[in-house]
């Protein structure tokens, strides 16, 4: 994708901070665990936090945006988390300040180029930085079926485009030089669900970037799509069901020296 495009989507979200507050769901809490192995005095940067779905982890939390609507909904919600405005390209903490960084439904933003070397920069030495996203477990019938009028984070889709996911070289030159680098990727996936109305799962597909940004003819014909499908299915036409998820994470670990309470690596 272009790199005006990306800014265009990634950017698109503070129009719905609310929405989106609403209606975006958690992970699972099993994923979140293995993609940050959390332990006591564990120090945690929810990297592009928007509204906060990754605070509360019960560790020290900072959280990063770059939205404002986003970030003003975060610090509404959330008043006695320590939330900053900054990016994954400009993050505005210390060298070696975090033993974590996480990115929930997020690293598929960043301009890694860039961002590589900052998250480098600002982890420490045998520190984890994952991607954590949400999809839909498309194996199943119905989910595959809704996948076909509209949504499009599905866990075949995201398999697909996590594949070639890498970091770069995070060696660069300049004022501070960062050498670090990252050890070989691991994915992981897991069972997630959550409890639906027709209502309230129209109103969260309406939240991705890509629909955001449609004209409001082709948006609210896209939602009409997704309304009727669910309405012609009888486990999702009245009251609430359960949506088959999984969250998917993509780790790595910073290379060197000790993270902190936890042994060498």
């Amino acid at each position: 994708m272009e790199q005006d495009a990306r800014s265009r989507l990634a950017s698109s979200f503070g129009a719905a901070a609310g929405a989106y507050a609403e209606h975006r769901p958690d992970y699972a809490r099993a994923a979140v665990r293995w993609a940050l192995e959390p332990s006591p005095g564990t120090r945690v940067l929810d990297l592009c936090a928007g509204t906060g779905t990754l605070v509360g982890l019960g560790v020290d939390v900072v959280a990063v945006e770059p939205d404002p609507a986003m970030l003003a909904e975060l610090r509404r919600a959330l008043p006695a988390v320590r939330a900053l405005r900054g990016s994954a390209e400009a993050i505005p903490l210390p060298d070696a300040s975090v033993d974590a960084v996480p990115a929930g439904n997020a690293l598929h933003w960043f301009d890694l180029a860039a961002a590589g070397p900052e998250m480098a920069r600002v982890l420490a030495p045998g520190g984890v930085l994952a991607g954590l996203w949400n999809v839909l477990d498309d194996r199943v019938d119905r989910v595959a079926g809704l996948e076909r009028v509209g949504p499009r984070d599905t866990l075949g889709r995201w398999r697909a485009a996590t594949a070639g996911l890498h970091l770069p070289d995070t060696g660069r030159a300049g004022p501070v030089a960062v050498t670090a680098r990252f050890g070989s990727p691991e994915q992981a996936e897991f069972p997630h669900e959550q409890r639906r109305t027709a209502d309230s799962l129209v109103a969260t597909l309406a939240t991705p970037a890509g629909v955001l940004v449609l004209p409001e003819p082709e948006r609210e014909a896209a939602v009409g799509r997704v309304r009727a499908f669910l309405a012609s299915r009888p486990e999702t036409a009245v009251g609430d069901f359960t949506l088959p998820m999984l969250t998917g994470v993509l780790r790595v670990r910073r290379l060197g020296g000790q993270r902190s309470g936890t042994t060498e690596v």
